[in-house]
């Protein structure tokens, strides 16, 4: 039997679990998806779960070598960083067969004043001139990059939660998970005034809603560049996956 290792927590990866757990059932596939486990209640995918870090790379090719893994699917999100350069060392001392699943990143729209930077410090940096009522949408991690801005309204929306240290002082919470809509876009940034985006380049359908509703509104975009990946084997789609799999996995 050929045993897949999913790296997870995106769409992507459970949407990956689910094709390979109904081929599963036919025989022939087991697939095993991990989670960080960074979010109490998250979403589960199809065939074994696996909650929690591996402890680096020498931790996850032990794991590989134990389950017999004859190939990883590195679906983590397109800022986990850290866990795709241990897939790819682990893989490489175990030779264990690897294939990124990356959603594209956003395409840039012209319309749009829509301003690159490399980490979530120098997007604070442009604060308040880029704007000071902040729609931001990058997460709970690394919200004290933005503690310092003592000039800016945030509306911060997470799916948790976050740590109440750190945060800028003159803030609002909405937990809320996606997909979003253009009308809920449209009167969040009504509601609250908003004039400034800032985001991830996470890409992706669910997020699509935010980036129109700035450009109807005429909100400039402040967008965090990926972190650098990395050169490993790598695909846009589930279907793009699961065929590069049935050509390159084999138990």
């Amino acid at each position: 039997m050929t045993t897949v290792l999913v790296l997870g927590g995106t769409g992507e990866a459970r949407a990956l679990a689910a094709a390979l757990d109904g081929g599963a059932r036919g025989g022939g596939v087991r697939v095993i998806s991990t989670l960080a486990g960074r979010i109490a209640d998250p979403r589960l995918p199809a065939g074994e779960v696996r909650v929690g870090g591996f402890g680096g790379p020498d931790g996850l090719a032990a794991y590989l070598e134990a389950e017999g893994v004859d190939a990883v699917v590195d679906a983590t999100h397109p800022f986990a960083e850290r866990m795709s350069w241990s897939a790819f060392q682990a893989c490489a001392a175990t030779q264990t067969k690897l294939v990124r699943l990356e959603r594209p990143p956003f395409a840039r729209d012209p319309a749009i004043d829509w301003r690159e930077v490399g980490s979530l410090e120098e997007a604070a940096a442009l604060l308040p001139a880029a704007g000071r009522r902040v729609f931001l949408t990058t997460g709970r991690q690394g919200l004290r990059a933005f503690a310092p801005v003592r000039s800016a309204f945030f509306l911060i929306r997470c799916v948790e939660a976050p740590d109440p240290d750190g945060l800028p002082p003159d803030r609002s919470v909405l937990l809320h998970r996606g997909p979003f809509t253009l009308a809920g876009e449209l009167a969040l940034i009504d509601a609250h005034a908003l004039d400034v985006l800032i985001t991830k380049d996470s890409g992706g359908e669910m997020t699509q809603a935010k980036l129109a509703a700035a450009r109807e509104r005429g909100l400039p975009v402040i967008v965090v560049a990926r972190p650098p990946r990395p050169a490993a084997r790598t695909v846009e789609s589930v279907e793009e996956a699961l065929a590069w799999l049935g050509e390159h996995a084999h138990g």
